[in-house]
């Protein structure tokens, strides 16, 4: 614990900016030298380099979910190689360069944290979050309202976290728990009725659709109540499946038996080992 304290204070002390900003222009002058010589890197331009900044940052979002500190100084340059590649392309094509990227992200930050730089009391985490919404708001040009912001793009799970987080903002939400998790049980209800309660043969599917729906972002507003990341908690339970459904078929190979000739009791049987082994100490899923 000593250790970690003391390297953590080494690497947040004044005397590191010097290195830092060395790093950064390190980093600078090798992009520079790879868009001029590497045949590669010549080519590419802001939709080549897309999908791959998309992959980049999923496999940070991976790191983090294993908490891999070595893996995610690596992902971490990479999609900073990304960030000053976009900008370097801007710069070719007179518009911005990396100076400026930087510049207008300090005077945004300094713009929407007033309680900081400015006279403005706030004094817990909501406040903060209202006024940082109610900022961006009045900001010149944004004329797409509260939820304008949110990409359209972003994969629904985390779409539906973020309207109902500048919503939020706005003043827009509702005030206890409680009410959330009635509203659950609401939609639970309207769903099963859509769904006829079982019974698909008498399901209405699109309707049955839009109620599923409409419980899915219930329990994406209740799981941001209690305190929860509903993506990080799916992505936690689709990682314990697929570990546990893997000892599934290494342990019936095993037992010389294949996969697709078990009933689902005798699936069963394995599922059970394998959740008895996630409950030991130094599971491996």
């Amino acid at each position: 614990m000593e250790n970690s304290e003391s390297a953590s204070t080494a690497l947040l002390t004044p005397d590191r900016r010097p290195v830092q900003l060395e790093a950064f222009g390190r980093l600078l002058d090798v992009l520079n030298r790879l868009r001029a010589e590497c045949p590669w890197d010549k080519k590419q331009t802001l939709q080549t380099l897309r999908h791959l900044t998309i992959e980049e940052t999923y496999e940070i979002s991976d790191a983090i979910l294993r908490d891999d500190l070595p893996d995610l100084k690596k992902e971490l340059g990479d999609v900073m190689l990304h960030l000053i590649f976009y900008a370097r392309i801007a710069a070719e094509k007179g518009a911005f360069d990396i100076a400026d990227v930087l510049n207008a992200q300090c005077e945004k930050l300094i713009y929407r944290h007033p309680h900081i730089y400015g006279d403005v009391q706030a004094d817990d985490e909501e406040t903060v979050k209202r006024n940082w919404e109610q900022l961006k708001l009045a900001e010149k040009g944004n004329t797409t309202g509260v939820l304008g912001g949110v990409p359209t793009s972003l994969p629904a799970l985390i779409k539906a976290m973020r309207i109902q987080e500048k919503a939020r903002g706005a003043g827009f939400d509702w005030e206890q728990p409680e009410q959330v998790w009635q509203k659950v049980q609401e939609e639970l209800s309207e769903f099963g009725e859509e769904y006829s309660h079982g019974d698909p043969t008498r399901m209405n599917a699109e309707k049955a659709a839009d109620e599923f729906g409409d419980l899915l972002f219930s329990l994406v507003n209740f799981a941001r109540f209690a305190g929860i990341n509903p993506e990080e908690a799916l992505e936690r339970t689709n990682r314990k499946f697929i570990s546990r459904f893997q000892y599934l078929e290494k342990a019936s190979a095993a037992a010389n038996q294949r996969l697709s000739d078990l009933t689902l009791a005798q699936m069963d049987v394995y599922w059970e080992e394998a959740k008895r082994q996630s409950a030991q100490p130094n599971p491996a899923f």
